[in-house]
């Protein structure tokens, strides 16, 4: 990530504007806490780009610190206590993953900058998978739920996981019943949907949208309100279960920063939302502009984690202790 190409650099030159000066940190970092491929992975790279593009910050370093389903990272950040040169990319995953993992660190210690996006959830097959369609899908599913597993690129009270036990209470099939194998990131997932290892996955739409594109995915879902632009398939709702879920990303900073440092990192992405490179990154993954920043911020991750605690307790699936 530190070095672009020469047509990168001209085409920031290019879209950046005449010669504005770069207002952010000079030694911007953003941490992806899970594996490359991952939905974090593809908007910490997206949006460091629109950084550079849009002149906000000079070539942003991005790095994977993978592990525990986001909870080394977080425990990294926290350690970075008052490095107002570091961010990390973070979402529902992580708030599920603090109990998951019954993690030493949580969100709570960081510093709160914005939520930057929300996105559906798609359930996915191969092309050459024997379902059609969903209802093709919950036929064999509900008839042998252990044999028929399922897939998401999160852990237990991850997005992925969430939206897979909420689907299948949609349709009948009691949580505590269906086989759910977890996979670092969208990648990992991707890969094992295509190897057979699952009967079909739930993952993000950025992280899919070339493979659906291209064909290699058939979308029998989308777990939003309505249907997704650019995306043949029906929604949940439409197939017969009361089920609408999405999920979101944003950013954190280590704890304890100046006053300064903080101001600063949340002017940064203040700038970087209302950017042309983001919008436009906006539109080319299919992603819902979400931005609420700092402290409303901070207030909603509380909130989001008492609501993963409800989902987990109604769904029979209680895991934090």
């Amino acid at each position: 990530m530190r070095r672009r190409t020469m047509l990168a650099a001209a085409a920031a030159l290019a879209v950046g504007g005449c010669g504005g000066r770069w207002s952010g940190p000079a030694d911007l970092r953003v941490m992806v806490p899970n594996a490359p491929g991952s939905g974090y992975d593809l908007t910490a790279r997206t949006l460091a780009l629109a950084l550079d593009t849009a002149r906000i910050v000079r070539d942003p370093e991005v790095f994977n610190l993978p592990g525990a389903s986001g909870t080394v990272g977080l425990q990294r950040l926290v350690y970075e206590r008052g490095n107002g040169d570091l961010l990390m990319l973070m979402g529902l995953g992580v708030v599920g993953a603090q109990q998951a993992e019954r993690a030493k660190a949580t969100l709570a210690e960081t510093t709160p900058v914005a939520r930057l996006i929300e996105e559906p959830a798609l359930v996915v097959v191969p092309r050459a998978a024997p379902y059609r369609t969903f209802a093709d899908l919950v036929a064999a599913w509900r008839a042998d739920p252990a044999g028929t597993a399922a897939g998401g690129g999160s852990s237990t009270a991850g997005p992925d996981h969430l939206a897979l036990m909420l689907t299948a209470k949609g349709v009948g099939i009691a949580p505590s019943r269906v086989r759910y194998r977890s996979f670092d990131g969208g990648g990992d997932l991707l890969a094992a949907v295509f190897r057979g290892d699952v009967a079909f996955g739930v993952s993000g739409l950025g992280e899919t949208a070339d493979q659906v594109r291209s064909g290699q995915l058939r979308v029998l879902a989308v777990t939003s309100p309505a249907r997704v632009s650019g995306v043949d398939a029906p929604t949940l709702r439409e197939c017969g279960a009361d089920v609408v879920f999405a999920n979101w990303r944003g950013l954190v900073a280590p704890p304890g920063l100046a006053e300064r440092a903080r101001a600063t990192l949340r002017s940064t992405v203040e700038r970087l939302h209302g950017s042309q490179p983001w919008r436009d990154a906006l539109a080319r993954n299919g992603w819902t502009d979400a931005y609420l920043a700092g402290d409303a911020f901070g207030a909603f991750i509380q909130a989001e984690n008492a609501r993963v605690t409800g989902v987990l307790t109604d769904l029979g699936l209680p895991i934090a202790g």
